[in-house]
């Protein structure tokens, strides 16, 4: 997100997600399959890039 210049916000609004859960997942909470898949294309980015960022 920060990479790109999204903020919860607008993550929130491309994805469908509630922009609280995107901040959950943003401090640290366990996302599923489904809405990981919805973040990542959301970014524009793989699975695999995705969870490299949430596991640092």
């Amino acid at each position: 997100m920060d990479k790109k210049e999204i903020s919860i916000y607008k993550l929130a609004k491309l994805t469908g997600l509630p922009w609280s859960t995107i901040g959950n997942y943003k401090n640290g909470s366990e996302m599923s399959f489904k809405n990981a898949c919805k973040i990542a294309d959301a970014l524009n980015i793989s699975l695999d890039e995705l969870r490299k960022k949430v596991n640092k």
